[in-house]
Formats: C-alpha cells, structure tokens, sequence
C-alpha cells in the first residue's frame, strides 16, 4: 500500500489547487482506509488518486440540482413546480449581488413596506384592494385565518376540508391558528341554508376551499358563491376563499381547461388566497389580496414578519406580474403557459425527431418507440384534467448490464442510471418502461448531452476539476 505522502507528492499541482492540498489528502487517507477495510489486491497509485478525485467530486456537487422534468407532470411539486422565465431570474441575480431598497422608500428617504414592490401590480390584475406576501399559500391561509378569526368559529363546508401534500390538512392549520373549526354540510352537498344556520355571533370567518387534488363528482350541491357572499355581508362576517393554485388569466382562452380566476374570485369573496409557484407561473410565495380593511388587519398581524418573504421572491414575482401587463406576449415568455399549451402535434414531431438520437445513447441498455401519452397540470391544480403529449419509451435490454434480474429490475436499474446522470432525468415508470414525456423539454441538446453520459459511468466525476 503507498503512503499518503508518496500519493500526494507526486499528484500534479494543478490536481492539488482544483481542491486544496488538505481535502485531497484527506481523500487518499479515506481512499487507503477503504482499501485496507476490504482487503484485496491494491490498485494502481493512479486508480488510487483517480478514486481520490471522484470522491471529492461527488462531495463538491450540489444538493439542490437542475434535473430534466420528463415525468408529464408540469407543475410538479417535487421537482420544483414553476420555472422561472429568464427576466425574473436576472431580476433576483441583480437584488443578490448587492444593497436594494427592500424596504427603503427611495423618494422620502424613509422606511418602506416590503410588500409595496409588487402589491400595487397584484391590485391592477386582480381587481384587489390591497394585498400582501408570504412564504407560501399554506402560510396565507394560516395568517388569514389567525388575523381574522383568531378564539372565533370558522364555517367551512365538510366537502371542503381537505387535506394536500405533506399530511397539510385544513382543520390542523385551522387549530394552529387559534381558531374553532364549524363543518357544515355532507362530504358531497352543501346548501346556502346549512351556512346560514350556521353563522352566528361566535362566527369570525366563513371560508371556501379548493379540492386541490380530488374532485368530487355524482350527486353534488354547493352553494351559489355570490349568493353565499350576500349572506356574509348580510351577517357582517367575511368570506375568505382559498384558491389554492390560483390564475390570473381566464386560461379557456389559451385552450385549457377553466379555472377560476382571481378577479373572478374577488367578486364573490371578501379575501382570496393563492401560490405564486403555481398557474401564476412564478416563484414559490402566498398571496393574500382583497378587501383594504382586511388586509390592513392581516398586515399588522405578528404572524406576518415571522412568514414574509425576502428580496429574492419579491424580485422574481414583480418579473412575472409585470409579463401579464402584455397579455400577447404572455404565452411567450411565462414557461408555466408556454409548456402547458404545447400543441400535442408539435411535441409528437419532436419525439420522432429525437428517438434515433436517443436510441443510440442508450444501445445497449434500451430500445426507444415513440407514444401517445398524457400530461397532467400538477401541484392540485385542475386535479383531473389531463393535456394530450407524446412520449420517448425506453424498453430496457435483457443483456443491459448488470443489475437486478427481471423487467422490472431491470427497469429500477436504468431509472437509477437516468438519475445517475451529471443532469438527472427523470422520467415515470410504467408497465416495466421508462415513460419521457416531452412536454416539458425545452432544451434538446442539454437532454442529448446528458443522455450521452450513460456510456461512461465514470464522466462526471472526470468532468470535476481535479480528475
């Protein structure tokens, strides 16, 4: 076995600058400690420094990564939901390297409120009075629900008390934030009337709720919203509404499905709430817009400071609000309404296009077809709408490599592979295939590239500085 010092001697001093003298010492140490633990013959002094590389590689690289969303899923939740456009994330680089007005108000040269950046555009394209931000639409909803009807009752229909990702469900947020949750209704049919009896002196806030990721269909009632809202006001209490996703553009016109909007919502509502990461297609933040007096009480709440949100997110968000200002860009230049009206037509051209230069990356591990598939919106926006695409199907070979016997391991083993890779892809796994849906491919060339790294295992880590 050669000595550490021999190894780190006679390495190059360019190998030894990539990571420091002393990481790459340390990683021989490891690297020798290894070896001996597993007895056996004993590598090369290359092999040794080359396995001193690779480790440090992988530890350099890091935990939060770019990946190819090829799972058909466009907002999908763990894999980030919206994407950025281009002049949002050059709006965060500029506030990031540098001092910004976050909350300096530059003509009087005294304090200002953070929420000022971008409360006046929410206000113009939702018809809102008066808005606020914070980390997220769970955090919106808590912060409502705390600001106005904190030791008070809360009405909510039965069939709205849902539960979303994470075990977030709607009657733990409601104790959480002080407040006593009134069900009215069944799981499937809820009448104006069963509200009506319900609110009383005790009641602070009526709320609506949306499914998220169910629906409900079949033998179904629910209350009229403008008419539940006459009520609210006839009984001076307020009508909150989570919107959940949230849009503001009436997206029929572009071709999908309906979904309300938030203008639409504030018609028949005294407060809304809404993800800025979602259908609004920015970054991940809650959006609490309505009434001026109620906002002013959410404002002033001491939940506020503790769920507010930094420079970056309000920088990004202004970015993406001020693209709904040119409606006739939007389509363009929003990639959450881009990526979800790709016409079908042109994602199958682009799959018949892409499928021989993929089979070659992958000889030896996979066949690839071309199929009819299915997106979905995701992150509990319009739960059962689907969007028609078209799909690379990898079949994995029999005599792929090594790995776990049987289709299906076979088909587990690529999918690692695919992860594997210096930008993972990820796909979904369907009937012993690899399933790429190519919705959501934008960048051809980066997924080639990729792709090409599946004949050396060894590629990213002799990427790395050092190797």
């Amino acid at each position: 076995m050669p000595s550490v010092e021999r190894l780190v001697g006679s390495t190059a001093a360019a190998d030894l600058e990539a990571y420091g003298r002393t990481a790459f010492t340390d990683a021989i140490r490891a690297v020798l400690a290894d070896l001996r633990a597993a007895g056996g013959p004993v590598p090369d002094e290359p092999e040794i420094r080359a396995a001193a590389c690779a480790r440090l590689a992988a530890a350099r690289r890091p935990s939060l990564r770019p990946v190819f969303n090829l799972t058909g899923t466009v907002l999908h939740t763990n894999l980030g939901r919206a994407l950025l456009p281009r002049s949002a994330a050059d709006a965060v680089a500029a506030v990031m390297v540098q001092a910004s007005n976050l909350e300096f108000d530059l003509g009087t040269g005294a304090r200002g409120e953070r929420d000022d950046h971008v409360e006046g555009l929410i206000c113009r394209l939702s018809g809102a009075e008066a808005a606020v931000v914070v980390n997220n639409n769970a955090a919106a909803v808590l912060l409502v629900l705390n600001a106005l009807a904190m030791r008070k009752e809360v009405v909510v229909s039965r069939g709205e008390l849902v539960e979303i990702g994470g075990s977030f469900r709607v009657p733990d947020v409601m104790i959480r934030a002080g407040c006593r949750l009134r069900e009215v209704g069944t799981t499937n049919r809820t009448h104006l009337g069963d509200y009506a009896e319900a609110i009383g002196p005790r009641t602070g806030l009526v709320m609506k709720v949306h499914p998220s990721n169910y629906a409900i269909a079949g033998f179904t009632a629910a209350a009229d919203p403008a008419a539940l809202h006459a009520l609210c006001r006839e009984r001076g209490v307020p009508l909150a509404d989570d919107l959940g996703s949230g849009s503001l553009v009436d997206l029929t016109a572009y071709g999908l499905p309906a979904e309300p909007t938030v203008r639409a919502a504030l018609a028949r509502a005294d407060v809304v709430t809404f993800s800025g990461d979602k259908l609004l297609g920015a970054v991940q933040c809650g959006i609490v817009a309505g009434r001026k007096d109620l906002i002013a009480r959410v404002r002033k709440n001491p939940l506020k400071r503790a769920l507010r949100v930094d420079k970056m997110t309000y920088a990004a968000l202004e970015a993406v609000l001020r693209l709904y200002l040119h409606p006739e860009r939007l389509r363009a230049e929003l990639p959450t309404l881009r990526l979800l009206t790709r016409d079908r037509a042109a994602i199958a051209e682009q799959a018949e296009r892409l499928a021989p230069a993929v089979a070659q990356r992958l000889a030896g591990s996979a066949t690839v077809s071309v199929a009819a598939c299915i997106s979905q919106i995701g992150s509990g926006a319009l739960p059962v709408e689907t969007l028609p695409s078209a799909a690379l199907v990898l079949h994995p070979d029999p005599g792929g490599g090594p790995g776990r016997r049987g289709a299906g391991g076979r088909c587990k083993r690529l999918a690692e592979r695919l992860r594997g890779l210096p930008i993972p892809v990820i796909g979904r796994i369907t009937d012993d295939t690899i399933v790429l849906d190519l919705r959501t491919l934008e960048d051809e060339t980066g997924l080639l590239d990729t792709l090409a790294a599946l004949a050396s295992p060894n590629s990213e880590s002799r990427s790395q500085p050092g190797c």
